[in-house]
């Protein structure tokens, strides 16, 4: 309150010192504002000696009128004051409402960057990392069989090849010892001939 009428006062001395003389109709052509009604109320009030007389009629009327600038301004600050508590209620709520949805952000990039595996939670370069690895190690597992396979199979056929190859040389060789023994017969069976005619 104090405040106010210390602006006034002010408002008042400004006026006042900053104050040329005006004609009456420049005083009346003034706009209605409160700087104006002290100006007007100190053009129109008449000397004496120093000091200037104001008329009773004027000076209740320059009252009047600054309690209802007053009374406008008090009404003013209530109104902005409520204005600034409702706009901090709503930033409250904006707040709360950023921060709610700054976490659901981060539950969902958590939950996206997780995987569930086998009824565990892993994080996804974990699990990529252990997807891989299990496929290189059938592939390393799958590459190690196919070159044993092939490996076991130029040895199969090999063993096969050396089996026909002795089984060739078996069955030469059984041809020619059965050869050799029916030769051999034949000169038994001719000396045995050969012994009875004598």
């Amino acid at each position: 309150m104090k405040t106010i009428y210390f602006l006034l006062f002010t408002l008042f001395s400004v006026s006042i010192s900053a104050q040329t003389k005006l004609s009456k109709t420049e005083l009346d052509n003034l706009p209605n504002t409160l700087k104006n009604q002290f100006i007007k109320t100190y053009g129109k009030a008449k000397r004496w000696h120093e000091y200037k007389m104001i008329t009773k009629a004027d000076f209740q009327s320059l009252q009047k009128n600054t309690l209802d600038s007053i009374s406008f301004l008090k009404k003013d600050i209530v109104n902005r004051q409520e204005k600034i508590n409702e706009q901090g209620v709503s930033i409250n709520s904006l707040n709360k409402k950023i921060e709610e949805l700054t976490n659901n952000l981060e539950n969902s990039l958590g939950k996206e960057n997780k995987i569930n595996f086998l009824g565990i939670d892993i994080n996804k370069t974990s699990y990529n990392l252990i997807l891989w690895s299990i496929i290189g190690g059938l592939l390393l597992g799958m590459l190690f069989f196919i070159f044993r396979y092939k490996n076991s199979n130029i040895m199969t056929k090999q063993a096969k090849k050396d089996l026909e190859d002795i089984e060739q040389e078996f069955d030469s060789h059984r041809k020619k010892a059965i050869e050799k023994e029916q030769k051999l017969r034949r000169q038994l069976q001719d000396e045995i001939n050969k012994q009875r005619g004598v």
